[in-house]
């Protein structure tokens, strides 16, 4: 399998499983210093266990339906219909993978800024 094909595979895979909410199994496709930034909100974590622990404490029932995924090489955006309750959004994510196919950067991409619920600021940096 080339790299491309590989990278499509990811971030295919890192959607289904965070949407199934199968957090072993998402943590086996995050390199350990994976970094995660939601520019809207103007957060930062770092890490894969603090991560993993972002999305399980995450508020409400949301869901993620996979709209498209274009990869290159070790670079993927993935195009995503994020549903909280009745609400729809959409919403963007570029991953980037390291040589062994890990994912070691997410930039989560929202439509509009807004600031953070509280409560999670010991998991998080403000930039």
């Amino acid at each position: 399998m080339d790299e491309t094909s590989r990278t499509r595979q990811t971030a295919q895979a890192y959607v289904d499983r965070t949407e199934r909410r199968d957090w072993q199994a998402l943590s086996e496709l995050l390199a350990e210093d994976v970094v995660y930034e939601m520019p809207q909100t103007r957060e930062r974590i770092h890490g894969r266990a603090a991560l993993l622990q972002f999305n399980r404490e995450y508020p409400g029932d949301w869901h993620l339906e996979l709209r498209r995924v274009v990869a290159d090489g070790r670079n993927a955006a993935v195009w995503l219909d994020s549903r909280v309750g009745t609400e729809h959004q959409d919403a963007n994510v570029w991953l980037e993978l390291s040589g062994d196919g890990l994912i070691t950067r997410i930039t989560d991409y929202w439509p509009e800024s807004y600031d953070p619920p509280a409560g999670r600021e010991h998991l998080v940096e403000r930039f």
